[in-house]
């Protein structure tokens, strides 16, 4: 696996365990939602600013972030689609 990859995979399972949209991180780290996607997807080079803002945001050490998961790891689930129920 390669490292951006490795980084899109742990970025959505930490945003997810979070219960966090891709639009609610990209706003808490400042940068777009489409970039938030792009580097789930593997398809951006993210820089180490970056890195450390997400990370930040998820409060994690950034080395969360490029820990390679296990080969049998099951793919990070999307959130379920729609508005969270309130309390």
């Amino acid at each position: 696996m390669d490292a951006r990859t490795i980084i899109g995979w742990n970025l959505r399972r930490l945003r997810v365990e979070r219960g966090l949209s891709q639009e609610r991180l990209a706003l808490a780290t400042g940068i777009d939602r489409a970039y938030v996607g792009r580097v789930e997807r593997g398809s951006e080079n993210v820089t180490i600013a970056t890195l450390e803002a997400m990370a930040t945001s998820l409060s994690v050490p950034v080395a969360t972030l490029l820990i390679e998961p296990e080969a049998d790891a099951p793919k990070p689930v999307p959130l379920r689609a729609g508005r969270k129920q309130g309390p």
